[in-house]
């Protein structure tokens, strides 16, 4: 690869994505194949398809999806058998129609998410601005627009692909943008045109006729990097991610800006981090398709050895009773055996019944309803309801384990507030309601009026502040208000007469912001000066130079000389680097260091602030030296770290500052009731190090007894980590950064496969053996591969909390993804399967809905099982004794409505309407929710024991009613088969009723009743059986009896518990043990202060990680400034009337 120094050609051989401006026939004749020998473009089209389904997909593919239930695929198999009459026992309807029914519902529930998402889509993907192929501009949707084309945007606009930036209305051609819907950051980024298209395209013409070619690399996920070429007439220019524009970035303070498409819809940055919509499946949907398995193996079992039983029986029979020969003379016992088979496998397929799952569809739907429905979820400040957009996950929600939150605007509101400050050893900062800002030092002052007028309250008010910067008496309060007026790279724009600030992030806005209420107001800039207002004094600055910072330096200085002919240097950087630099150390200082500890203890995001004064025969050596460094084309940086490092010496303290990084309202108790139960918080940011680590101490995820764990020391850890190691100790906490993973992705690419697999479950082990984990500087598609390694090595159940399209990616990967609605955007939303306003509610969605639903969906299955086993196994029992012939024992409406009607009412009030203890008692004791996470309520031996108990059941309903009807008929001739199999199916069913309903609230008689208006029908094969049995007092007492033996152990045990305990059996020991603690032992309300020890976490200083390397140079260049000349443009095309700019300063970019 040949690379030249700026301005000179540089070329990539090796990248194969080739775009031709105003050329799409040039782009249409390139094919590539995607499947087999089928081919598509290869340059996509701009249009994005959010739905799944179109209207020729929609049948084919949720078929396709719904019969990946194994209990479908065993429906479908049964009524295949039940079309062939030697074999049928029961009419091929009675499954097709609950079926087709089941079906349907769920396809309905499908498509109608689906067309929600289509239509969201559809609204928020409206019109874009594309070139004509006569030389003008004209209006056309997004979807129309392909590479290749010049685009057209103005203020406010989304930007509708990945464009090369080719000339803007701004100096330099600048473009400002605001990447909230990709990040979450609401702070602009600026982005800069070529210089030679930027002085050669200045018209409608000239974009036309503009045949630039670009090569680069081909489509990826990289946000924060692209690398390519422009080759144009003759020349090639260096292309980087400073060049381009992203889709669903927003233009702002831009009035004018073209771009050349040069990634389209899916091939664009953001939709190849969005990941693929993937089928999200329950746990215990998982082990229902693995119970539905085992039960169809125990059927074909029974079945076999049922029909192995009748050919032997047949064979008996036919030689104890050769007189009937003839009957037989057409079938031999084999072949009688053979149909058996399948007579039985159709009998007792009603084992797993069809109206379990539309139960169960019901039963979703309405708890959804329920979550739709609670006002304790309901934010009225922006008349936003919580949203279960999923109907299928409810139960799922009250198993998690991990927590995978994002920060920025999900955790906080990404609002600074400037609170305290040190200066000169004293400190200030009180709070109150009033506005201040309107009068004191206003009073008598046109020039502070102007800059007050209209100012929001601040949360900082200090009255002895206030007067003593209005006496400006004390030279040392006066160089901290200077300092923080003159140090920062702010950009000001005049709206009529207010001031409005742009900065790099809303750290530096809250520092300018709070010198400006205290009388140092930030005027405006040029490129080499700073005009300040002084107590209404206005004075300029020379800016001599401008020390930009990194991530190494934590710090940034400007250098100026003032009116008087002075040279001083201001620095603002981390108390860490600041502190070692001072000339001395004095009481100031150390009452400083101790201010800025108590800041600490607060979580306030702190800054130290220092200043000196230069020598002109210093600054003129210096000086030199670094005009020298600054045009040198190798080591250029690190040479000019060295000349900052040497000016940056021997300083004088000034003060400290203390900002509050806002949390959302609930933060801090959501996390610890989380905690408590159970439930590991991990946070994964985009930000630097010390940053997340600020907002962790704020919102209590981190905690003074914990132990930090950083980069350096993970290493070491996997370095000599074994399988077998135990790695942490409880408490410990993990700081993952971006370059483990490029570390783990080295491990993969360069070793052998499981090699990589061995890192990645060493992070694993490391990662979820401590309670909290931040990870910073991580992509969008980093934060699903985290997700994914919890879920692949952990087999835990993981849910995904963000706000903006940067979540989108982690909230589909995880089992469960939450969206917060209302803040930057709505791609997570409409991308997630339940949708809050507020982090806080995660709670509620949890602690209690998640929670009672689990249990609701756990007890209906127990008891749905229970009953389905005690009423239907005794057409097993029956086989012994009607010559294993698979003659049904009920009546076939009876099996029908077994079901869906006479056992009903009970399963279904549990599955709606159950509570073990209220809401305020779930939030209360958040420790009950351990029993989701360790599937205690329903399982393989839960579902062993229900079996055992349904079979049971079975046997007294059936034996008893035996023996009973074997020497008696009672006093009405009662003794035929209909009239046995009337007793049989009363005494399961009332001992079902009673047993399902000894755990409700809810009373059983309506459904008796309901039994005894309706028991006529359980046999219309001989005219009045049901009648003339259950008038019968024989008859009746033989229920009675069958009903007492299958009641009467398990009521003892429910009267054991409640004695012993005060809970119900079903409930399992351990939930019992925590029930009974929380009872005696409550726990305390939750602590929201920190007191952080000093050794525990030194000072959280986090200013110098705000924006990256390279808007001083900026400044000082004068890109970002408008000259007192405007840029020579077309009126038609580049505005004339440029306002100031507004510089905006972005985060680094992992």
């Amino acid at each position: 690869t040949l690379m030249r120094a700026c301005g000179y050609p540089l070329a990539f051989p090796a990248f194969t994505w080739e775009v031709r401006a105003n050329d799409r026939n040039y782009h249409m004749q390139f094919k590539k194949k995607f499947a087999l020998c089928l081919t598509k473009k290869k340059y996509a089209g701009n249009a994005i398809k959010t739905a799944k389904y179109n209207i020729f997909t929609f049948l084919p593919l949720n078929l396709y999806e719904q019969f990946h239930r194994m209990a479908n695929v065993y429906f479908v198999f049964v009524i295949l058998l039940q079309t062939f009459p030697e074999i049928s026992t029961l009419p091929w309807y009675t499954l097709l129609f609950p079926l087709s029914c089941l079906l349907t519902i769920r396809g309905l529930r499908d498509l109608i998410d689906d067309i929600v998402s289509m239509g969201w889509s559809e609204r928020l993907w409206v019109l874009g601005v594309g070139p004509g192929g006569d030389g003008h501009f004209r209006w056309q949707k997004w979807r129309d627009i392909c590479v290749g084309d010049i685009v057209r945007l103005r203020k406010e606009n989304f930007v509708p692909a990945d464009m090369l930036l080719l000339c803007s209305s701004e100096p330099s051609s600048l473009c400002y943008v605001e990447t909230a819907d990709i990040d979450g950051e609401t702070n602009l980024k600026f982005r800069q045109a070529l210089l030679a298209t930027h002085q050669e395209l200045v018209s409608e013409e000239s974009m036309a006729a503009f045949d630039g070619r670009v090569i680069c690399e081909e489509p990826n996920s990289r946000m924060h990097s692209f690398t390519g070429t422009l080759e144009w007439r003759g020349e090639t220019y260096s292309l980087d991610s400073e060049r381009i524009l992203l889709r669903g970035c927003k233009l702002r303070n831009t009035d004018v800006c073209y771009g050349l498409v040069i990634y389209a819809g899916f091939d664009s940055k953001i939709m190849r981090n969005c990941g693929k919509i993937k089928r999200k499946k329950t746990k215990l949907d998982c082990m229902m398709d693995r119970l539905v398995i085992i039960i169809f193996l125990v059927l074909l079992v029974t079945s076999l050895c049922l029909a192995v039983a009748s050919g032997f029986w047949a064979r008996m029979f036919q030689e104890k009773h050769s007189y009937l020969s003839a009957l037989y003379k057409h079938t031999t016992p084999a072949q009688q055996a053979f149909f058996n088979f399948w007579g039985f496998t159709i009998l007792l397929s009603i084992i797993i019944p069809m109206s379990m799952y539309i139960t169960f569809e019901f039963i979703y739907l309405v708890n959804s309803f329920f979550i739709n429905w609670d006002l304790e979820m309901y934010y009225a400040v922006k008349d936003i309801p919580a949203k279960a957009r999923s109907t299928s996950l409810n139960d799922q929600l009250g198993q998690i384990e991990y927590i995978f939150s994002d920060k920025t605007g999900t955790l906080t509101q990404n609002v600074m507030s400037f609170k305290k400050c040190c200066i000169n050893g004293t400190i200030y900062g009180n709070f109150c309601t009033a506005t201040w800002q309107t009068h004191s030092l206003s009073e008598g002052d046109p020039t502070w009026n102007i800059c007050h007028h209209g100012e929001k309250k601040l949360d900082f008010c200090d009255m002895t502040l206030l007067e003593a910067a209005r006496r400006d008496s004390d030279p040392v309060l006066r160089e901290f208000l200077r300092l923080l007026a003159l140090c920062h790279t702010v950009m000001v724009e005049e709206k009529g007469d207010q001031l409005v600030y742009q900065a790099a992030s809303p750290d530096e806005e809250a520092l300018v912001l709070a010198a400006k209420n205290l009388g140092y107001v930030f005027l405006a800039r040029t490129q080499d000066t700073i005009t300040i207002s002084e107590l209404g004094l206005k004075r300029t600055y020379k800016v001599l130079a401008m020390l930009d910072f990194n991530s190494d330096r934590k710090r940034m200085s400007v250098l100026v000389r003032d009116p008087q002919g002075t040279i001083r240097l201001y620095t603002k950087g981390a108390d860490t680097v600041i502190l070692e630099r001072l000339q001395r150390r004095g009481p100031n200082e150390t009452f400083t260091e101790m201010a800025l500890d108590r800041f600490a203890e607060e979580t306030l995001r702190t800054l130290c602030l220092a200043s000196k004064e230069v020598s002109e025969v210093e600054y003129s050596v210096w000086s030199r030296r670094h005009h020298e460094s600054s045009v040198l084309l190798q080591d250029r940086a690190r040479e000019l770290d060295k000349l900052y490092e040497e000016m940056e010496q021997n300083l004088q303290l000034l003060g400290a500052t203390a900002i509050e990084d806002k949390l959302q309202d609930g933060v801090p108790e959501t996390i610890q009731l989380l905690k408590l139960g159970n439930i590991k918080v991990w946070v994964l940011t985009g930000d630097k190090q010390e940053t997340a680590m600020n907002i962790g101490y704020a919102c209590k995820l981190l905690t003074d007894d914990m132990e930090i764990l950083e980069e350096k020391e993970i290493r070491s850890q996997l370095r000599v980590l074994s399988p077998k190691d135990k790695i942490l100790h409880t408490g410990e906490v993990l700081k993952e950064k971006g370059r483990l993973w490029r570390r783990l992705a080295c491990c993969k690419a360069t070793g052998s496969q499981d090699r990589g697999s061995l890192v990645e479950k060493a992070f694993v082990d490391l990662a979820t053996s401590c309670q909290a984990v931040i990870c910073c500087r991580v992509t969008p598609k980093q934060k699903a591969l985290i997700v994914q390694l919890v879920k692949k090595h952990k087999k835990a159940i993981t849910l995904a909390i963000g706000d903006g399209a940067n979540d989108v990616n982690m909230i589909k990967t995880a089992d469960i993804g939450v969206g917060i609605s209302g803040l930057e955007g709505m791609q997570a939303v409409q991308c997630s399967d339940y949708a809050l306003a507020q982090f806080s509610y995660l709670q509620r969605l949890l602690l209690v809905h998640g929670r009672w639903a689990y249990l609701r969906i756990c007890k209906f299955l127990r008891y749905f099982f229970y009953k389905t086993f005690a009423g239907l196994m005794a057409q097993v029992w029956f086989a012994f004794h009607s010559g294993f012939t698979a003659q049904p024992l009920y009546e076939g409406w009876f099996l029908a409505l077994y079901n869906i009607f006479y056992t009903a009412y009970p399963v279904l009030s549990v599955g709606l309407l159950e509570q073990d203890v209220s809401a305020k008692k779930s939030l209360e004791f958040p420790e009950l929710y351990v029993i989701g996470q360790q599937d205690e309520l329903f399982n393989y031996r839960i579902f062993g024991v229900t079996l055992l108990h349904g079979v049971s059941t079975s046997l007294a309903s059936f034996y008893i009613a035996f023996w009973a009807f074997e020497d008696h008929v009672g006093s009405k001739a009662v003794g035929d088969y209909e009239s046995f199999a009337v007793t049989v199916a009363t005494s399961s069913l009332l001992s079902v009723l009673v047993e399902v309903s000894t755990d409700l609230p809810f009373p059983i008689l309506v459904q008796q009743q309901m039994f005894r208006d309706c028991s006529p029908g359980l046999s219309d094969t001989i005219p009045n059986a049901s009648l003339n049995a259950l008038t019968d007092p024989y008859v009746l007492l033989v229920v009675l009896l069958s009903l007492v033996v299958n009641t009467i152990p398990s009521l003892t045990i429910h009267l054991y518990h409640t004695i012993m305990g005060g809970h119900s059996p079903d409930l399992p020991i351990s939930l019992q043990k925590i029930r009974l603690k929380a009872k005696r032992q409550p726990e305390p309300s939750v602590e929201l202060r920190a007191h952080v020890p000093r050794g525990s976490f030194h000072r959280h200083s986090s200013y110098a990680f705000s924006h990256q390397e390279g808007y001083a140079g900026l400044i000082t260049r004068g890109d970002s400034l408008r000259a007192g000349a405007t840029h020579s443009t077309t009126p038609g095309l580049l505005h004339p009337e440029m306002t100031p700019a507004l510089s905006s300063l972005p985060s680094a970019s992992a």
